[in-house]
């Protein structure tokens, strides 16, 4: 009975987690690596393990950092089963038909580019006929509090995690001979009072427990004071006639954010007239997908669907699909908010949008969401004077705000309450910033008596010796 990493190490990305137990392989997720160059190019390395000797992928959730090697996995050689929640199953195919859409074209780009160099450049991480072969392979569809065996001694246990619609936090019934033993995967946790979803719920008391800890450091801002900071940054870049920008995340925050301009308007804090482009071919397809799955929301949220009213529309909502008409919008010199992705400002089309307003003095770029080292977006908040996009050095000039109250991340202690209700006495602390991680497993060794593990890439436990 044994568990490994292989993504989310002491790092907030790439999140992979592999169970051995009774001759059956496991993984939890089969996350991308986002970030810096480095970073993508480990997606390209071994993933320390054979995918043909691995039988289930359980997906927590459909984040990129989350199921976005998947493909890859098919590609060198995965059959087995892969299993998650209804919702998750299509968010999944969208991010990574998305995915290998961006993977080809930074492949031609790559070519283009090294043509002329005399060697040949990196092919495409996978394609959209691997994403293709890759969701044949999604089998079962798990329910949240319904048991699901895997195999004689497996059994998983899905919980609604409340990070994005469909989320889950997984434990593992395992047994081999005589042992029997629970282990817990978090997978990323919701902040609790969001609209739209339900909050998160702690699975049953674990012996093992590999818990994320990305706000692990820090408290979130009360969400009625986020929102009211948004409004005001609306209404203050309006006075001086710039344009709102915000880069954001197409599951959930392009949702949730759109719901509170909605209100604003409703409840005259926002101009009646206020123009919102959602410019994010993703976003419009995830919101699409949103109103398929009630069954994922809080009684608010369903009790709006139940009324026929759209929480996610508004009078003057510009939905943009095509390339020609998100270029349009930077003809607009101000009284607009532009919704683009991506959140971190790695790729899409916001790098266009911040390029026409990171210089303008009357535009903001209001972050709402969390930015990985490495990232423009985490360059931006940081207080860079002058960035890189697309080959250019552009100056900072724009006001900058980042609003975290809005994060779809549990915060510290969001996250030591959800611990507490597992009784565990062995924790991995992962899928966070090592002196984030630091700081936590201090908090939790204060607080209780679990014992804290910070795992390596790579690192193997044998958890029957743990004991």
């Amino acid at each position: 009975m044994k568990l490994s990493f292989h993504g989310a190490d002491q790092s907030v990305t790439g999140s992979c987690h592999r169970v051995q137990c009774a001759g059956k392989n496991i993984l939890i997720d089969c996350g991308l690596f986002q970030g810096s160059r480095a970073l993508a190019e480990d997606n390209q390395q071994e993933f320390g393990f054979d995918p043909t000797s691995i039988d289930f992928v359980l997906l927590t959730h459909a984040h990129l950092d989350h199921c976005g090697r998947l493909p890859l996995l098919v590609k060198r050689g995965f059959r087995g089963e892969i299993i998650t929640t209804a919702a998750s199953r299509d968010l999944a195919k969208l991010v990574l038909l998305d995915s290998a859409h961006l993977q080809e074209a930074e492949a031609r780009r790559r070519e283009k580019h090294w043509r002329h160099h005399g060697y040949a450049p990196a092919p495409a991480l996978y394609t959209r006929d691997d994403v293709e072969q890759c969701l044949a392979l999604f089998g079962r569809t798990a329910h949240y509090h319904h048991p699901l065996p895997l195999a004689a001694g497996i059994t998983a246990h899905f919980y609604d995690a409340g990070h994005i619609l469909g989320s889950a936090s997984i434990a593992l019934e395992l047994e081999e001979g005589d042992h029997r033993r629970r282990i817990v995967f978090s997978g990323d946790l919701g902040s609790d009072g969001r609209v739209i979803l339900r909050d998160a719920e702690p699975p049953p008391p674990a012996d093992f427990v590999i818990m994320e800890t990305t706000y692990g450091d820090r408290c979130h801002r009360s969400l009625d004071a986020s929102v009211a900071e948004l409004y005001e940054v609306i209404r203050t870049t309006f006075k001086r006639n710039g344009n709102v920008i915000i880069p954001t995340f197409a599951l959930e925050r392009a949702q949730e954010i759109l719901w509170y301009l909605r209100e604003g308007v409703e409840n005259a804090v926002l101009p009646a007239g206020l123009h919102v482009f959602l410019d994010s071919p993703m976003a419009i397809s995830a919101t699409e997908i949103f109103r398929r799955h009630p069954d994922c929301y809080d009684e608010e949220s369903a009790a709006l669907f139940a009324q026929h009213h759209d929480p996610f529309t508004l009078a003057n909502l510009h939905i943009v699909r095509d390339l020609e008409d998100s270029i349009a919008i930077n003809q607009i010199k101000g009284g607009a908010v532009i919704l683009a992705g991506a959140g971190m400002c790695t790729g899409g089309r916001i790098q266009h949008h911040l390029k026409h307003h990171l210089w303008e003095r009357n535009s903001s770029i209001v972050f709402v969401g969390f930015a990985a080292k490495g990232t423009l977006a985490r360059q931006i908040i940081d207080g860079q004077a002058r960035v890189h996009i697309f080959g250019e050095d552009v100056t900072v000039n724009a006001e900058i705000h980042t609003i975290n109250g809005f994060s779809a991340h549990a915060d510290r202690n969001e996250l030591l309450d959800w611990h507490h209700h597992l009784h565990t006495p062995h924790t991995f602390l992962v899928h966070g910033e090592y002196e984030v991680m630091q700081q936590f497993a201090d908090e939790l060794t204060q607080r209780t008596q679990t014992r804290c593990f910070l795992p390596r890439l790579g690192e193997e436990f044998d958890l029957l010796a743990l004991d």
